[in-house]
């Protein structure tokens, strides 16, 4: 609930998910609050710390995740290449659908507005039975398919080698994909019938996209819009917010990147990182190939922990990405869509390793980008990590693309686009 003193028109912002899908909606809160406004976020109780250390309101929805926080076993599962976006969605999501529904809809009674991030499947169930306004966002280009573009989903890494053939596979493609999908969603259905609401469309799809305004949380250099995107699309960039105090980015950090040369910078991001494996030893194995100083982002997963790491090396828990990515000399990440956009903003040149879900989808839009390259996680050894890095170390290329990029998408204001097209929703809302 909105902290004690404050007053304004309530905006309930839903999320749920790792930092990369936490962070875009954070910022948009703040957003908000310098506009008069109360952003309430409903999200995980996992991250209710780092809403309130902010100053935000925090509203609890399930799932919690605070289970399946740093249990090795589910992270494994959840990151799993093939299956992991499976298993997060029939195991975790769906199935908490009436949960997500009960806390979602204690806290928008009264609110001007509702955002919901597209795996908050309760949130057009309750804008449609409640009425309350609503606008819905992605935060990643493989959350609104287009026949015009070809993508790699996430049950098919392979997949990226037919990209080229994109035209005369799309329509098969996306119908099975499609088709599918729609069998995962049967409880979904089921709790529509009990709502009292029609079979409605696609849940993963079409059912996720507000009538009133679509939100694309990402740079068009990332993913330009496409003819058959809905009509409510509104592209605004890239939200960012980095947390600057967040537990474990210590001073030491600094003192590291100014003692020597830019270091290629490793990291995992906030999921990936806990199923780890023997990713960081590799690379620091690879930057001592390279001779090259490395700063490895590691976690605060023991399993990471780096011993003898000497004086061109140095392993924190945590750094601000927007801090350590621009000081690179490359940076080497799994391809999370926050992460991504970080690196892309940083201007520097990057290799991607995709671990599950869209990760694989973003590594091809880098690579198309010219902006860096990618390594498959079963080729991350230390030969082949070096290799890589050597490449995009002596390519000229694509530093100036990635400079290049890294200043257009700095020249966007995700957050002020985003706040902007929720206002003028709930001014239209105010005038009818």
């Amino acid at each position: 609930m909105p902290p004690i003193g404050e007053t304004g028109p309530e905006v309930v912002l839903a999320t749920v998910g790792s930092l990369g899908d936490l962070h875009p909606y954070i910022a948009i809160a703040l957003g908000l609050k310098e506009r008069g406004y109360v952003p309430i976020i409903a999200t995980s109780e996992l991250h209710r710390a780092r809403i309130e250390r902010l100053g935000l309101a925090f509203h609890p929805m399930r799932p919690h995740l605070l289970e399946f926080e740093r249990d090795p076993e589910v992270f494994k599962r959840f990151m799993d290449p093939r299956f992991g976006t499976e298993i997060i969605l029939r195991e975790l999501f769906i199935p908490s659908v009436r949960e997500s529904y009960e806390d979602l809809l204690k806290v928008v009674a009264g609110a001007e507005l509702l955002l919901t991030h597209s795996v908050v499947f309760a949130g057009p169930l309750i804008a449609e039975k409640v009425g309350v306004p609503w606008l819905s966002a992605v935060v990643q280009p493989l959350a609104i398919l287009s026949k015009h573009e070809g993508f790699v989903p996430p049950q098919l890494p392979a997949f990226r080698h037919v990209l080229p053939l994109w035209p005369l596979v799309q329509g098969p493609i996306v119908r099975e994909g499609r088709r599918r999908l729609l069998k995962w969603f049967g409880p979904i259905a089921d709790f529509r019938r009990e709502l009292g609401l029609g079979p409605g469309p696609h849940p993963m799809f079409e059912g996720t996209y507000a009538p009133d305004g679509l939100l694309v949380l990402f740079s068009e250099v990332f993913a330009r819009e496409q003819p058959d995107w809905p009509e409510q699309a509104i592209v605004t960039g890239f939200p960012f917010f980095d947390d600057a105090f967040a537990e474990g980015a210590p001073a030491d950090v600094a003192r590291f990147l100014d003692a020597g040369e830019p270091p290629i910078v490793f990291t995992l991001g906030s999921s990936a990182v806990f199923d780890a494996g023997d990713f960081y030893q590799e690379s620091l194995s690879a930057a001592r190939l390279l001779g090259r100083r490395a700063l490895l982002l590691i976690g605060t997963d023991e399993r990471n922990r780096l011993e003898g790491l000497g004086p061109d090396a140095f392993a924190a828990p945590y750094a601000p990405h927007s801090s350590v990515f621009p000081r690179a000399a490359v940076n080497v990440h799994q391809g999370g869509v926050g992460t991504t956009a970080q690196a892309l903003r940083a201007g520097r040149p990057m290799l991607v390793v995709p671990w599950s879900h869209d990760q694989f989808d973003n590594a091809e839009r880098v690579k198309r980008l010219g902006v860096g390259g990618v390594l498959y996680r079963r080729r991350y050894k230390a030969q082949h990590v070096a290799r890589a890095l050597r490449r995009l170390l002596e390519d000229e290329t694509v530093a100036r693309r990635a400079h290049g990029v890294g200043e257009r998408v700095r020249g966007e204001d995700g957050v002020k686009a985003a706040c902007d097209a929720i206002e003028a929703r709930i001014n239209k809302g105010r005038r009818v």
